[in-house]
């Protein structure tokens, strides 16, 4: 991505980021709530924490996309 990054693209980048950081702290509490309640289905687990991880990585890659390219 280059330096020129259009304003409106940058809202866009954070509007989403905060829809993902909403949904991975949601996650968060649905495994925890799902953990103490034993006996759990551990497949059902197991899916929660690979969403999880998933939007993580997209997190991550948004948060990239706003940090200016610095040439060193």
């Amino acid at each position: 991505m280059s330096n020129d990054t259009d304003p409106l693209d940058v809202e866009a980048i954070r509007a989403k980021l905060e829809v993902l950081r909403v949904e991975h702290r949601d996650l968060d509490e649905v495994i925890d709530r799902l953990i103490e309640r034993a006996p759990f289905d551990q497949l059902q687990l197991q899916r929660l924490k690979k969403r999880k991880l998933g939007l993580k990585d997209q997190i991550t890659k948004l948060e990239s996309q706003l940090i200016p390219d610095i040439i060193a």
